[in-house]
This record gives C-alpha cells, sequence and structure tokens, in this order.
C-alpha cells in the first residue's frame, strides 16, 4: 500500500512531482516512443487477477503485481499469480507482511506485530530478502523491483531500504506520478502514484504529463473495480484504451523491464 498524500478535485491521490524549473535534457526512449508508462499494482489483491490481469490482456499489456505475500489471495491463488508470471506480468517484492510505521499520522490500523517501529532493519533485510527467495519459488526469475510498504523506510530508526537496495534492481519510494528528469532518477528511489477513485481521464492527463516531458510514469493501483483504495474497472479501462491507441508514442512494459533499459542507458560504454 502506498502512502496517500492530498486530495485533488474530490478524490484521493498521492502528491504529483512539481515541474523542474528549465527544460531537462531528453532522454532516449525505443522505438522513438515519446515517454514510458509502468502499470503496477500492489498488495496481491483478488480484484487484480479477477479485473486487472484480463483488461491488461485484453490489450496486450504487461503490468507489475508487488506481493504481499503473507495476503490470502496468494496462498489461495499461487497457481493464478504463476500463470500471470508465465504470462509476462512481473511479480514484485512488496515484503512479507506490509510492515508501516505506527507512529505516523493516520496509520492507526497498523498491527503492532507488524508495526515498523518496532521491527529492526535487520530483521527486515532477512524478511525482504526471504521474500525475494518467495517469489523466485512462483516466477523462476532473479531480478526483481520492489515497492515500498507506505514508503515507510526507518525500522527501529534505521533505513532498511539501504541494507536490501543492492537487490534490486529499482525501487518505488518516492512520491509522485511523473518522473521529472530520467537524468537524476534514483532508481532505488522511483517516485510513484496511487491513484484512488480517479476517473480515465485524470489517469490520462498523467501519461500526457509525462509524454510532454519524455520521460516516465508510474502508477500503483490497489483495488480495481474491487477491494480497497479502488478505481473503477470503467477507468482502469479507459486508460488502457487510451494507451492502445497510442502504442507509437507511449512504451507501455514492466517495471522491471522499463528500470532495466533505463540503467542500460546509465552504463558507461565499452
Amino acid at each position: 500500500m502506498i502512502k496517500l498524500a492530498r486530495v485533488l478535485g474530490g478524490v484521493l491521490l498521492v502528491s504529483s512531482a512539481v515541474a523542474n524549473a528549465g527544460e531537462p535534457a531528453p532522454f532516449h526512449w525505443p522505438d522513438g516512443h515519446k515517454a514510458a508508462v509502468s502499470l503496477s499494482y500492489d498488495d496481491a489483491l483478488d480484484s487484480q487477477l479477477d479485473i486487472a490481469i484480463p483488461q491488461l490482456d485484453q490489450y496486450g499489456f504487461k503490468g507489475s503485481f508487488y506481493l504481499q505475500l503473507s495476503r490470502e489471495p496468494v496462498a489461495k491463488r499461487m497457481e493464478a499469480w504463476r500463470a500471470a508470471a508465465r504470462n509476462g506480468h512481473e511479480l514484485g517484492n512488496h515484503t512479507l507482511f506490509h510492515q508501516c510505521s505506527g507512529s505516523v499520522k493516520g496509520h492507526e490500523w497498523v498491527e503492532p506485530a507488524r508495526d515498523l517501529d518496532h521491527t529492526s532493519a535487520a530483521q527486515m533485510k532477512d524478511q525482504v530478502l526471504l521474500a525475494n527467495t518467495m517469489l523466485q519459488a512462483l516466477d523462476g526469475q532473479t531480478q526483481r523491483t520492489m515497492t515500498v510498504p507506505c514508503g515507510d523506510v526507518m525500522a527501529q530508526g534505521e533505513n532498511y531500504i539501504k541494507l536490501v537496495a543492492p537487490q534490486f534492481v529499482a525501487i518505488k519510494l518516492g512520491d509522485g506520478a511523473v518522473v521529472p528528469d530520467m537524468a537524476t532518477l534514483d532508481l532505488h528511489a522511483v517516485p510513484v502514484e496511487a491513484p484512488v477513485g480517479v476517473t480515465g481521464a485524470q489517469l490520462i492527463a498523467r501519461v500526457e504529463e509525462a509524454g510532454r516531458r519524455g520521460t516516465m510514469v508510474n502508477f500503483t493501483f490497489h483495488g480495481v473495480g474491487g477491494d480497497y483504495l479502488t478505481v473503477s474497472r470503467e477507468a482502469h479501462e479507459a486508460l488502457l484504451r487510451y494507451l492502445a491507441a497510442h502504442r507509437d508514442v507511449y512504451w507501455v512494459d514492466t517495471f522491471l523491464t522499463l528500470t532495466t533499459y533505463v540503467q542500460a542507458q546509465r552504463a558507461p560504454a565499452r
């Protein structure tokens, strides 16, 4: 679950990045695309299997699904997640127990046994690395990306993400859907927006902003047409329909594929 930060036009959104002063240098996306789009989904929810994945498959897009491995839809629907991975969708790390900081305002729902304030950074490192092993048992993959639950990184006063970052190609951590500048993007603190109750037009506007900037937009949905922190199936499909109609403009792929490309672009020429 991503930390929710503000209300925009009567709907709940994570805050969007503010445009930088001046124009950043253009980033080269493959095949003439103007921007990249990451469609991600947190917490391992039934609506993602029942609605989001069929919609993605219908339009030929691959999403990234960040599994909280202790959730019931993982245990009871393991073969469905395996099938999604075989079909090209990414399974990402969202920790075992979704620990967040109970001392943060609005986090009264955090269970004492899963309170990051009472979990050591060393314990979190062990759990995150174990989650990678469990994910490998599901999909056979070794490269991985992560979304940090609630964006909370301090475990008993120590930043546990610093301990696990070398194990990930990229980590979603900051607030804001649209990356302001690819040149300064920290791949272990990639901004992301968790839309709730938005319209398709609002989602499309974020994509078009990324197109103007020539960067990337990162959505992390939770419920799609059900569950909680929900976006309607109609809004979700409207976004996919728009992206399908503009395949030459936007590169839509898994967060792992997109960030692996960004990483390669930064590698020194040999």
